[in-house]
């Protein structure tokens, strides 16, 4: 009984398995008829939005940054000792997100 729980038994017997029950499923749904409703965007009864929300990636980037540099200083300075230059570490930090912020 234990070979049936082995990775490559368990994995040939899923596969049978499974294309069954897909062809059970695909027999079941409904024929689907093509027509303007299901190409168009489902947008809960809204309009789909023709431009982008943020075009590119820099706004990503920007928040991307700004975390890894709150994390990974956070981290830094956790992981060592209390010591008279943390506050000037702490003080570079926070430097270093305004200038983030402000671009």
């Amino acid at each position: 009984m234990d070979i049936l729980l082995s990775p490559p038994i368990a994995l040939l017997l899923y596969i049978p398995l499974v294309a069954a029950i897909a062809l059970i499923g695909r027999s079941m749904a409904g024929s689907g008829k093509a027509g303007f409703m299901k190409r168009s965007i489902y947008g809960s009864g809204e309009k789909a939005q023709t431009q982008l929300a943020a075009p590119g990636y820099r706004p990503f980037f920007l928040v991307a940054f700004f975390f890894a540099i709150l994390h990974l200083g956070m981290l830094v300075l956790g992981s060592g000792s209390l010591e008279t230059i943390s506050p000037i570490y702490v003080l570079g930090l926070l430097l270093a997100l305004v200038a983030l912020i402000l671009g």
